[in-house]
């Protein structure tokens, strides 16, 4: 896990990442807030490993675990011993934002925001045949397949500043099928209801995990839908001003949960 460090902020970032990555893929954002001072003085940005991934590669994937993992994100100390931001904003990215689904229905009034990006597919029935294709793809070609597939993909559609530390964090494939076994059985809109916060729903043009995104906003109390241009299901690296940008905007105008409670 990796903080910024910075002035006393007012929010907290959590950015939890995507199947087969670890919290390299946040890079791109990481950057672009702590090259603004405006918004690195406001914002505490946290990047944890899901279990399965990054520095817990040896820990097997449950949903419950990644329950635990954001939930020491949220509650971490911060850094230089200074206190912590009073509000708390959890982003998830794909399997990273069902995981944030689960923390948020678990704790339904412990955050002040939730960014779900790329995860608005209902994963049943026809829905279902996107993760089943996910899960299955490593499984096929092997991991050594796997990993020269991916490297070449995002070399060609992206440059070298973007991709290289995403690359160099690694892929990890052992998790991939039971963690979107578990997400088929487990997760849908209806675990936005009892969610108190303002909800994001957001994800790219071309992406077809959007395709239920209006449903999922519906679910929640506070829940609306932000669809970004030019982009597909790795929104974050098609279009990373503008997705860091909603980001920061978004977290930076959630009021504090806990005076509203």
């Amino acid at each position: 896990m990796s903080a910024a460090t910075g002035p006393q902020p007012a929010v907290r970032l959590v950015l939890v990442h995507g199947s087969r990555l670890s919290h390299t893929q946040w890079d791109p954002q990481v950057r672009l807030l702590a090259c603004d001072p405006s918004l690195a003085a406001g914002l505490e940005v946290v990047t944890p490993d899901l279990p399965g991934h990054g520095a817990r590669a040896a820990e097997p994937f449950t949903l419950d675990a990644a329950i635990d993992v954001i939930d020491a994100a949220v509650e971490s100390a911060s850094p230089s011993g200074r206190p912590a931001p009073s509000r708390v904003v959890v982003v998830g990215h794909s399997l990273g934002g069902y995981a944030a689904m689960a923390y948020a229905e678990a704790h339904p009034r412990r955050l002040d925001g939730l960014v779900l990006l790329s995860c608005a597919a209902v994963p049943r029935g026809v829905g279902a045949a996107a993760y089943r294709s996910v899960a299955s793809l490593a499984d096929r070609l092997g991991e050594v397949r796997m990993t020269t597939l991916d490297n070449r993909l995002l070399r060609r559609f992206y440059p070298p500043d973007v991709v290289e530390p995403i690359i160099a964090g690694g892929y990890y494939f052992a998790p991939t099928a039971a963690a979107w076994r578990e997400v088929m059985a487990r997760c849908g809109p209806w675990m936005l209801r009892a969610v108190s916060c303002p909800v994001l729903v957001a994800g790219g043009r071309y992406d077809q995990l959007m395709i239920h995104a209006r449903r999922y906003a519906r679910e929640a109390p506070q829940g609306r839908v932000v669809v970004i241009p030019r982009a597909g299901h790795f929104v974050g690296l098609d279009q990373p001003e503008r997705v860091t940008r909603l980001l920061a905007d978004f977290a930076l105008s959630v009021p504090d949960g806990r005076l509203l409670a």
